[in-house]
């Protein structure tokens, strides 16, 4: 089975779909699938191309094993609409000029990294040129997840948008959805292939995590990973909750649009118990879970089957979590008994959460949390279910 995916995102860059999608191809291919990539020139989050790549058009590259095709785009990671509208439409244009490796790659199937939805209508057509099986991968709903995060408004853009989501669905060979949530929505549009194919956690890169090398002391430590961008809304927590008064101490990690603003922020309150400890590659990732006693997950809106990739990792490292967030994400928290939920912004709702974990034994939490990543949330058997749901395709 001889395989293709397309996405304007993909590894060396640092980022929760970087990873998701790097594991499945690696996944794939341990399984026997013949696997190929076509993505952009590398340039999230910081919205530059990286150094090695600048003053290309086009580049091949042989990375784990597998043959990598990049492309050249307007990279932005500006908050204005119109920037990163073109950044998407500029890739969903330049990937066009693949169609000459994918015809020599003959596919059997093209996998397709949706959003951007631009992205999936240049899939179609190469697929049907090179006579292959197209298979949508929805991390997100376009347009849905830009009007809640209000990225657009409702009118003709988002109309569009919404007809050229329901046009890829139909003509789509299947879809996959990331959460229940997305799954039940793209039934809803009476498609008939579709699998839920979660992000999950591979618990081999945790197998050290669990031994007594949680930290000692009678200062809980929160953490968190990840992507520094307004709809996290780290930098608004940070300047309005002060975590030394709760008794507890908030690293964080990562890079994005607003880690400069935060960084600017801890240098003038130097006194709030939050610490910014720089970039974590992803195979630091385990080592830097370990170090702490639960993991805060924000989202400042509810986003319609989002899954924050970051739940899933702090389960594999036994992490009770802070979600402050509504949706799929909260009731998994919820509904498995693995940490505290508060609406999104609620920072009243969120400093109670923390005084909570700052007086419970987290042991019974922190099994619960680990027996989940081993069983409903393993990556390896989410990848052995898409393996065999593709060559049923």
């Amino acid at each position: 089975m001889k395989v293709i995916l397309v996405s304007q995102f993909y590894k060396p860059e640092m980022g929760a779909p970087q990873n998701r999608l790097m594991e499945m191809v690696l996944g794939l291919k341990k399984r026997g699938a013949d696997l190929s990539v076509v993505t952009a020139l590398p340039n999230y989050p910081e919205g530059k191309i990286f150094p090695a790549y600048r003053k290309k058009l086009w580049i091949t590259e042989i990375l784990d094993d597998i043959l990598v095709k990049r492309f050249s785009l307007f990279a932005s990671n500006s908050r204005k609409k119109l920037p990163r509208i073109f950044s998407m439409l500029s890739f969903s244009i330049s990937v066009l000029f693949s169609i000459p490796f994918c015809i020599r790659q003959k596919p059997d199937i093209i996998i397709v990294e949706s959003p951007p939805l631009t992205l999936a209508f240049s899939a179609l057509i190469i697929s049907k040129i090179c006579g292959a099986k197209l298979v949508v991968n929805v991390s997100d709903l376009w347009p849905l997840s830009a009007l809640e995060l209000k990225v657009i408004s409702k009118g003709k853009l988002y109309r569009f948008l919404e007809w050229c989501e329901k046009f890829i669905y139909k003509r789509a060979d299947a879809c996959l959805g990331q959460s229940q949530e997305i799954v039940d929505y793209i039934s809803e549009r009476k498609h008939k292939k579709l699998m839920l194919f979660r992000n999950g956690v591979d618990m081999r890169r945790f197998s050290n995590n669990h031994s007594n090398n949680k930290p000692n002391g009678n200062t809980k430590k929160l953490v968190y990973a990840g992507l520094l961008g307004v709809a996290q809304g780290i930098n608004q927590i940070c300047r309005e909750i002060d975590f030394s008064n709760l008794g507890v101490e908030f690293c964080v990690y990562g890079a994005g649009p607003e880690k400069e603003s935060i960084i600017e922020y801890l240098k003038a309150h130097t006194d709030k118990g939050i610490k910014y400890m720089g970039s974590v590659k992803r195979e630091q990732i385990p080592e830097t879970l370990a170090l702490y006693d639960a993991a805060l997950i924000p989202l400042v809106s509810n986003i319609y089957g989002a899954v924050p990739s970051k739940i899933y990792e702090a389960m594999a490292s036994g992490l009770p979590i802070l979600f402050s967030g509504e949706g799929e994400g909260a009731r998994i928290i919820r509904d498995n008994k693995i940490g505290w939920v508060s609406p999104s912004k609620d920072i009243a709702m969120l400093e109670k959460n923390i005084n909570e974990l700052n007086n419970a034994d987290c042991g019974e939490i922190s099994k619960r949390c680990i027996q989940l990543a081993e069983t409903s949330f393993n990556r390896n058997k989410q990848i052995d279910k898409l393996y065999d749901f593709l060559r049923h395709i």
